[in-house]
């Protein structure tokens, strides 16, 4: 609900300050008094574009506030704000400035926001409805939601698009995988090649490193060979070492055998060493008998090398990499050939979602067809109170083609009237006038009012061209809308005033040249002076006063 409004410097505003309150608040005055430069400072706040020409002659700067209370069923706006890192409690101060030099700047609880975070944010607020501007109507993009918040069958709704959820999740699986199979068997054939390739290969984990090492020792054969002979000679020619070790036991166990065991510790040491030198010379002997130089091995090992790294490089890999990147292929072969199998699963399962989410839609669609002809009906009752007799309200529902199938199903919405009994139905923006337009708009909004959003609506004189009988069934409907949120209208009908709740004069006065817009909230006895005005003109005479308090009073 709006609670405030502060105008600062908007073309012949100099200063104002305004309270509101719920219920119905009528806004009038002469032509030209400045009703619309009050319009226009409130879309400022709610998104609209902004001109330097707006700026009160004289002034550099211009600046509108309007506080909101937080909506109860704030659940849209909340997420709006949880999205942007907007912080909200239990109102929202909304201010807008423009400056000569075209910069403006817009704080939401003294957060500064972008225009378009304002605009969506003011559309959730505020909707503004005039003769030439019901874009709820005139756009058949909201008449589907609009019958769905008349017929409020929520839950079918979510059945829908919940199934849609599923459906869509599934149809894109099936896409993937068919994408993915036919990407696979095109690479098929090299796939054989390389994995029949490695597997004549047989690559090792490992094995780069015990062919290098074998290498290695190839092209050092002969040092190999000089080195081991060096270390045989040391421990088995001149001085027999394992001679010397024996000498040197048999020694220690005579004395052993005096001092009963006491060296029994050397003795158990020079027979470990014995047989260490022994083992020691065995392996000499081993591994210098087994070096040779084959010069037909080292060219096997190098193209053994050469083989593997150039598999290596081609796979993207390391040689130990490789078995791995076998497995790996082999793994692709396995699924190319199980994908067909796959793939008629995730069909299957699309295919059976796919009736589900048409069972779901065709039941959500019964219901939307049951809710047109109620909505219809009242819509039509409604009609020949505001001078609309001859019109013919019809809600059309159609069949979208299936790529146009979405998670709202597979319906779409269409209000539709003609305006005379023998002409032919057409959309709201072709076949009704702008006065047309205000009253269909009407009609619908008090046959929603169930299921309006806890939202402020203004009226831009949508009684224009009516009067008598007409005008007081507009404010009658206006009134019971007022009943559910909060209505403002701008207009110049008496009969349409006289339903207020709360009644605000707009008028201008020209001192010294200067000519400035006030807005004056009316007491009971003004607001009966100013009904008079409406129904007399300029000369408000008693019969115009005692008419005034008959309307009221009624």
């Amino acid at each position: 609900m709006l609670e405030s409004l502060s105008v600062r410097n908007v073309v012949l505003i100099d200063k104002l300050d305004l309270e509101f309150a719920d219920g119905l608040t009528i806004l009038s005055g002469e032509t030209g008094a400045g009703k619309s430069i009050l319009l226009d400072s409130l879309g400022l706040i709610l998104g609209q574009r902004a001109d330097v020409s707006l700026i009160r002659s004289g002034t550099d700067k211009l600046s509108v506030t309007a506080v909101f209370s937080k909506p109860a069923a704030a659940s849209n706006i909340m997420h709006l704000a949880l999205e942007n890192d907007l912080e909200i409690d239990d109102s929202l101060v909304i201010k807008r400035t423009l400056s000569s030099d075209g910069k403006s700047k817009i704080f939401i609880n003294d957060q500064p926001v972008s225009l378009k975070l304002l605009k969506e944010l003011g559309s959730m607020l505020v909707e503004i409805h005039g003769q030439f501007d019901n874009q709820g109507l005139l756009n058949p993009a909201t008449h589907r939601s609009i019958l769905d918040a008349y017929g409020q069958y929520n839950s079918k709704l979510d059945d829908v698009a919940n199934t849609y959820k599923q459906y869509t999740a599934a149809k894109q699986a099936r896409i993937l995988a068919e994408n993915n199979l036919l990407k696979s068997r095109e690479e098929e054939e090299n796939l054989r090649h390389w994995v029949d390739e490695l597997q004549k290969l047989k690559p090792t984990t490992g094995e780069e490193n015990e062919l290098s090492q074998r290498r290695n020792e190839i092209m050092n054969c002969e040092k190999l060979i000089e080195s081991l002979n060096v270390a045989y000679s040391s421990l088995n020619q001149g001085t027999d070492i394992l001679s010397a070790i024996r000498h040197a036991q048999t020694a220690i166990d005579r004395a052993n055998s005096i001092v009963d065991g006491k060296y029994q510790d050397i003795v158990d040491s020079l027979e470990q060493a014995f047989f260490n030198a022994d083992e020691a010379l065995q392996q000499i002997e081993d591994v210098s008998s087994a070096l040779n130089y084959n010069q037909n091995e080292a060219d096997n090992i190098e193209q053994r090398l050469f083989a593997l790294r150039a598999a290596a490089r081609k796979h993207g890999t390391d040689i130990d990499g490789l078995p791995q990147k076998l497995q790996e292929m082999q793994q692709q072969l396995s699924s190319i050939e199980l994908g067909e199998d796959g793939l008629l699963k995730l069909k299957k399962e699309e295919d059976s979602l796919r009736l589900l989410y048409i069972e779901k839609a065709k039941i959500l669609s019964d219901c939307r067809h049951k809710a047109a002809l109620e909505l219809d009906k009242s819509v039509m009752k409604e009609l020949p109170p505001l001078k609309m007799e001859k019109a013919c309200f019809v809600t059309q529902i159609t069949e979208l083609p299936e790529n146009n199938w979405n998670s709202q199903g597979i319906d779409d919405v269409c209000f539709t009237v003609a305006t005379n009994p023998n002409s032919p139905q057409g959309p709201l923006n072709k076949i009704a006038s702008g006065g047309e337009l205000a009253r269909l708009m009407l009609a619908l909004k008090v046959n929603l009012i169930n299921s309006a959003n806890d939202i402020t609506m203004i009226f831009d004189e949508v009684d224009a061209g009516v009067g008598g009988a007409t005008a007081q069934a507009v404010g009658s409907r206006l009134k019971t809308l007022a009943q559910k949120v909060q209505v403002l209208i701008v207009t110049h009908a008496p009969q349409v005033a006289a339903f207020g709740d709360h009644h605000f004069k707009v008028e201008k006065k020209t001192q010294n040249n200067i000519t400035t817009t006030y807005v004056n909230k009316l007491s009971p006895s003004e607001r009966n002076e100013e009904i008079a005005r409406m129904l007399a003109g300029e000369t408000i005479t008693n019969e115009a006063r005692a008419a005034a308090k008959v309307l009221i009073e009624s």
